[in-house]
């Protein structure tokens, strides 16, 4: 469903089934829904798979990829080669800068800035054998935080409301709400 007044470039692909070619543990239960909400911008190169839900009035870069079952509030701006895997969730106003990669069960709360080339993950046994899901730990990102270029967010880490997370930083554990953490690993400064 394409609300009133969306803009879509040239190649982007709206409704991409997700597909694991026999590489994936995950199996794929998406349905074949797709919401993009009025006053839209979907870039050229674009991927939405089918299970994504996008509130009004946002931004989705060139060559962006957003992976079934991403809800993305309104006014935001995912912006060129930013990758959401499955799963993701998204306030409001949020802005995701270019080439970041938001990994699989991350929360983002309204008004974040995630600034560019930043890195998540949400695997520690990334070479474990695949099992229920159970040891996936997406990181979490506040309410109004900031994360600077460039800036590497591990497993479960908790980024608190009001947060800065410096360039380059490489957080291992949680940071409160209103601290600035920079350094390796992530320090309270």
């Amino acid at each position: 469903m394409l609300g009133e007044e969306v803009e879509v470039f040239p190649k982007a692909v709206l409704g991409r089934h997700p597909s694991g070619a026999g590489a994936t543990a995950r199996p794929s239960s998406t349905e074949q829904t797709l919401s993009i909400g009025a006053g839209c911008s979907i870039g050229a190169h674009a991927t939405i798979y089918y299970g994504v839900t996008i509130g009004e009035d946002t931004l989705v870069g060139d060559g962006a990829s957003i992976r079934e079952g991403a809800r993305i509030g309104r006014r935001c701006i995912i912006s060129r080669c930013v990758t959401l895997n499955y799963d993701v969730l998204i306030g409001d106003d949020v802005k995701v800068m270019d080439n970041t990669h938001i990994t699989g069960g991350m929360v983002i709360g309204d008004g974040a800035f995630i600034s560019v080339q930043v890195g998540t993950t949400n695997d520690n046994a990334p070479t474990a054998p695949a099992d229920d899901g159970q040891r996936l730990a997406a990181p979490v990102i506040g309410a109004r935080a900031v994360v600077a270029a460039g800036a590497t967010l591990l497993p479960g880490v908790v980024i608190g409301e009001d947060a800065v997370v410096a360039a380059g930083a490489v957080v291992t554990r949680d940071v409160p709400s209103g601290a600035t953490v920079m350094g390796t690993p992530a320090r309270v400064r």
